[in-house]
């Protein structure tokens, strides 16, 4: 009797592990629900502050000054054809130069003032398309753009951004310019140069 009293405790245990490790595995399976941090909308023209690299207030305040200086110049007096050429980084940082023009390429257009061209690291999707269109045998001839006829560009917009980093064991000053030219494609004159420097200042 004493046996069979020891034996049901015994069976009673392993029912009781037995459950316990069932019910551990249904958890371990279920997925892990993870709360995402709260998110809010803040305003895309406010001034950036979070650190003094290259940030959004910087790119709005570069594109803002070049068009405004470019737009009142007299090389856009008749809508000149206009292409956009690279921006040469020479800080220390990685900064998207090509987001800068796309911004100011944006202001052109806009302002119907100038023709925008394609660029030459956008050149192979047109000449694509267009071979496609010619060469493929799908297209009706009506209607089919013609090889020869894209628009070249009078003038093309280039220039750099350098900065100058100094510190200390307190202060982080970060002078960057912009320098952007309008040159004349065919004599290489330049027809339009301006300047955006940008200073910002952190202290520990």
């Amino acid at each position: 009797m004493k046996n069979l009293s020891n034996f049901s405790k015994i069976a009673g245990m392993l029912l009781v592990a037995a459950f316990s490790l069932s019910a551990c595995q249904t958890r371990l399976s279920q997925p892990t629900v993870s709360l995402a941090r709260q998110v809010s909308y803040g305003d895309s023209k406010a001034v950036e502050t979070v650190t003094n690299e290259f940030g959004s207030t910087d790119l709005q305040m570069i594109a803002e000054k070049m068009v405004g200086s470019l737009l009142e110049d007299p090389a856009l007096a008749n809508r000149p054809t206009m292409t956009v050429a690279g921006v040469r980084n020479k800080t220390s940082e990685y900064i998207d130069t090509k987001s800068i023009m796309n911004t100011i390429q944006t202001a052109l257009v806009k302002s119907h003032k100038v023709k925008m061209t394609r660029s030459a690291d956008e050149m192979q999707q047109g000449v694509d398309e267009l071979q496609r269109q010619n060469q493929s045998g799908l297209y009706k001839a009506q209607g089919k753009a013609k090889i020869g006829n894209m628009t070249a560009a009078k003038y093309s917009l280039e220039g750099e951004i350098v900065s100058i980093v100094k510190q200390n064991a307190t202060t982080k000053d970060v002078f960057y310019k912009m320098t952007l030219k309008l040159y004349d494609v065919e004599d290489g004159s330049i027809e339009w140069q301006d300047e955006k420097e940008i200073r910002k200042t952190s202290k520990k």
